[in-house]
Parts: C-alpha cells; structure tokens; sequence
C-alpha cells in the first residue's frame, strides 16, 4: 500500500517522506500526551493510595532517567531492527504499561509501570526518532523536520493536559489514562499504514539527494548492537565540546519537563489555581512552544547556534526568575506562558546541529543520544528535588530560583564553544564510525 500511495504522491510531485513524517510527528505527539499526563497525576494518586509528593514523585523521575539513557540505545535499535518495528513495540510497551497502571495498589507497581515500562518504551520515541527520520528521509528541509519532530514531542506533553485534567476531575485518573491509550492506538494505526524505514525501499532518494541509497546491512550481533553506543560515549568523551553540550541539556531539562511539566499543577494549586486552569496554562506553553521551535529550527539554519542557545538558555533563566515574583493570577501566568512557552525546547535544533558540526553526520545520532540523556537525567533531578523540597519546604519556590540561576549558568557555558573544527580536524572521528 504504501508502494502505491507513494506513486499517487509522486505523480502529484509530493514526496512520500511528508507522510512518513505525519506518522511520526502523531507517535511523538501520541507517546509525548503520555508522558505529560504524569503532571495530572500528583494529586489524584496522593488522594487514592496515601503516597507522598515524594513517593509518586520517584516514579516520575525513574521514567525520566530510562526515557533519556533509552536515547542512544534506541538510535542503535532502529539503525539494526528498522523504525517500524522498534516505533510498533514501543507503543504497544507505553499502551500496556499505561493500561496495566489502571489496575495497580501498591507504590512498587507505579515504580515497575510508570518508571520502567512506560520510561522505557517513551524513551524509544523520543527526540532520536525525530532526528533518525529527518536524517534518512531529508537532505533540503532536514532542519524544518528537526523543528517539527521537536515540537510534537515538547508540545503533546503540554496541549493533552488540559482534557486529560478535566476527565481526571470529572470521572477519574483512569478516565484519563484511557484517553491516552486510545491516541496510543491511533499512532499504531498510523505507523502501521504509513511507516517505512527508509526512502529506497519505495525507490526513492531522500528529498534533495541525487540518487538513490540502499540501506546498510546490520553488522555484528546483540553484544555488537548495545556496544555501540557505549563506544560512540568513550569516543565523544573525549571532548570538550561533548561535555558543554552535554551540561548545558541537562539543564535545559532541569527547567523544562522535570520542574514545569511534572510540578507545575501541584505548584499552580499552592496558590489557588484550579488543576484544569493550570492545565490550561501548560497547553498555551505547549501551543507557543511549537510556533518557537520551528522558529527556532529556521534560525538554526542561518544563524551561529552558539549565541541562538545563549539567547535562549538567558530568557528561560530570567522567565523563571521572574515567576516567583508574581501573584499567580491570569495575567503573569498568562505572560509567563507565552514568554517561556516560546523557549520552552527551542534548544534542540541549534544543539542538534552543533552535534552534527563537531561529531560528524555518521557520528551524530549516537552522540545526540548521550546529549539527551544528559537532558532526561536533569529532569529527573528536577522531578525528584522538586518534589522533596515541595514535601520539606511545602513551596516548590526554591526550586525556581534554582533552575532559573542554573540556566543563566546555560548562557555562558555556550559561549565557552569554539567556532566548529575544519573539516581535516573532524576526519579521523567519523572514520572511526
């Protein structure tokens, strides 16, 4: 069928990758609602089973840190088993562990589905899905998809919040858990139809290429297959250039989806805030997050990435800053949202294209995964932190002064990036792909 479909687009001078694209961009906007309805979550699991703020939140920042380290590991996966096959397992791990969660009672089944079957198989969807299909299907247009992949992940874990709060409110978590198992299947069906694992299997050169290229041969067996990233991280590690990459995600995801995205209903309810009108706010972070990063994903094609993150890293720190100060009423939440919703993940093109310049293209999905990685474990530290200060301190403020300083410290470490190596200087690094 999709043979088929391909020679209808063809004729119609529309190429087929735009399909496979609308695939992925419904799977990370799919598996991303899941990961975002953890936000919805706090209280109602508080209220039913008596666990701490703490408690549901070491589960939230478990899922975290497998959805990160899953980044390399999945880019390998899809590289030796193909997308379809890893995207279909994926969603079917997400849709069970979510459906299974319906039924637990006990704090080490939330740790077992929400931490580990769930942070699992996100991880596998995650940012290096996005980056695999741009990389294979595109040449002209790789940054545009870039953007669009980023902001379907960033996105669909803020614009579901709203309904999945108010089914929460009305019928019930599991009400809501449902919804997100029934987009789930949608994606599947979508993949199903539409995914392929690359262009020359319809034929076709990626868009911009000259010829067409037949997919490589896996090598080697599974110990061959789970070594490979580990080497592509002794090699990268290497680097100076890795290191601040690496530094300055973990506290891109310090201040994104493990402070605001996890805490933010939580922390909106200290001050009076209804759940849906908080989640309301997180949708108009996610609705600008997307115009910011495709924004971002142009600019990142025309502009030096090193100063575009400077910029970006220095207004989420002052945005953050600037919360604590306000009453928490429509307005400041609202100028909050649209502020810091513009920058919410617009990092991710310019520091995808700074990966792709230092490491080389053969180099670079492995090596973004270790940089994603680094985004994941912060967020699982803001997860869990802000969850114990908010059980110690009963106010997640300090929590934002804290992210707010860390990304100023962003700012900087930035700039210390020197301008990218002369082509001889990076040879010997893809060589050794």
């Amino acid at each position: 069928m999709q043979a088929a479909l391909a020679r209808w687009l063809t004729e119609r001078k529309i190429y087929y990758g735009w399909a496979v694209v609308a695939a992925t961009f419904v799977t990370m906007l799919a598996t991303a609602g899941a990961m975002g309805s953890a936000g919805v979550l706090l209280a109602p699991l508080q209220a039913e089973f008596g666990w701490s703020n703490a408690e549901v939140s070491s589960a939230m920042a478990l899922r975290l840190v497998l959805f990160g380290l899953m980044g390399p590991f999945a880019a390998a996966f899809m590289n030796h088993f193909g997308l379809r096959r890893v995207v279909t397992v994926a969603l079917l791990m997400i849709g069970g562990g979510l459906a299974a969660s319906a039924l637990m009672t006990e704090h080490w089944q939330l740790l077992l589905l929400w931490g580990g079957v769930v942070g699992l198989g996100t991880g596998m969807t995650a940012l290096v899905l996005g980056a695999t299909v741009a990389t294979r299907w595109f040449v002209q247009r790789r940054g545009l998809v870039v953007g669009l992949m980023t902001a379907s992940n960033a996105t669909g874990q803020l614009v579901f919040l709203p309904l999945l709060a108010a089914l929460t409110e009305a019928i019930g978590w599991r009400a809501a858990l449902a919804f997100v198992v029934a987009m789930l299947l949608l994606a599947l069906a979508l993949v199903t139809l539409l995914m392929r694992d690359h262009p020359a299997e319809l034929g076709l050169p990626p868009l911009g290429g000259a010829e067409v290229v037949p997919p490589g041969k896996p090598k080697g067996g599974l110990l061959d297959l789970l070594a490979s990233p580990l080497l592509a991280l002794q090699e990268a590690s290497r680097s100076r250039a890795f290191w601040v990459l690496f530094g300055t995600f973990f506290i891109c995801g310090l201040s994104t989806n493990g402070l605001i995205q996890t805490h933010w209903v939580s922390l909106c309810g200290d001050f009076g805030v209804a759940p849906v009108g908080a989640a309301g706010m997180l949708a108009v972070i996610g609705l600008f997050d997307l115009v910011g990063t495709v924004a971002s994903g142009w600019l990142a094609d025309r502009y030096d990435n090193r100063w575009l993150l400077f910029w970006f890293y220095g207004l989420r720190g002052l945005s953050l800053l600037y919360l604590p100060f306000t009453e928490f009423n429509l307005v400041a939440l609202s100028l909050f949202a649209v502020f810091y919703g513009l920058d919410w993940i617009a990092t991710v093109p310019p520091t995808v294209r700074l990966v792709a310049e230092r490491f080389g293209a053969e180099r670079a999905g492995l090596v973004f995964g270790w940089v994603f990685a680094g985004h994941q474990l912060g967020a699982a530290t803001a997860a869990f932190a802000a969850g114990g200060a908010r059980s110690a301190f009963d106010t997640y403020l300090p929590a934002l002064f804290v992210a707010g300083g860390f990304c100023l410290v962003a700012a900087l470490m930035v700039l210390s990036l020197q301008r990218p190596a002369p082509k001889a200087v990076m040879e010997p690094v893809t060589a050794q792909a």
